[in-house]
């Protein structure tokens, strides 16, 4: 009789024997019968990008290109004006996250609410358009990201976007949040100058 530890056949004698042969099998030798190891190129298609813009792909994409691209795969479920129908509306809503009129109710869109551009990049990214999520380009991702900011009138209308630039909008509810207190899990990012002091720059 044998005991099954980890995907391995571990023999009978006791907890240290158990210990022994556990300790021997690396975490990358362990398996469990099912399932497949991830490739490089489906792990690439997994990214979660940060507010200073880490983890962006290459890309970029203008108003223009992105209001083609709105009107046809995002309209249908966003409304012609951004105003939302099946989907969220996007746009509009400065303001009304914090009032003294209970008869208000906030309006939460990308505009009013959400702090980063690269929030609305990676959720574009991962899961739009609804009936085919994953499916636009980075660069499509760029362009779709520029319209809706533009009308939102973050970004001005003959704006294209690249991970740089989009990095550097600033959301009108940037200030809205409160910061994580927990530096030692969440590290600010080495500063341009900082480093081009350390080298004596």
């Amino acid at each position: 009789m044998s005991l099954a530890l980890a995907g391995c056949a571990v023999p009978d004698g006791g907890p240290a024997a158990a210990a022994t042969n556990a300790s021997a099998t690396t975490p990358a030798e362990m398996t469990y019968g099912f399932g497949t190891l991830a490739t490089p190129s489906e792990l690439a298609a997994f990214r979660s990008p940060l507010p200073d813009g880490r983890g962006l792909p290459a890309g970029r994409g203008s108003v223009a290109q992105g209001q083609a691209l709105y009107q046809q795969r995002c309209l249908a479920c966003h409304g012609i004006n951004l105003e939302g129908s099946i989907g969220d509306r996007l746009i509009g809503g400065r303001g009304s996250l914090v009032n003294r009129d209970p008869g208000k109710a906030p309006v939460k869109t990308v505009e009013s609410y959400w702090p980063y551009a690269t929030t609305l990049w990676d959720y574009i990214k991962r899961a739009m358009p609804m009936d085919a999520p994953g499916t636009l380009t980075d660069d499509e991702v760029y362009a779709v990201s520029a319209y809706v900011l533009s009308r939102a009138n973050i970004v001005p209308a003959d704006t294209t976007l690249d991970a740089q630039s989009l990095a550097a909008v600033r959301m009108p509810n940037r200030d809205g949040f409160i910061a994580d207190p927990r530096p030692e899990a969440f590290p600010p990012a080495p500063r341009p100058s900082a480093a081009r002091s350390a080298d004596g720059g």
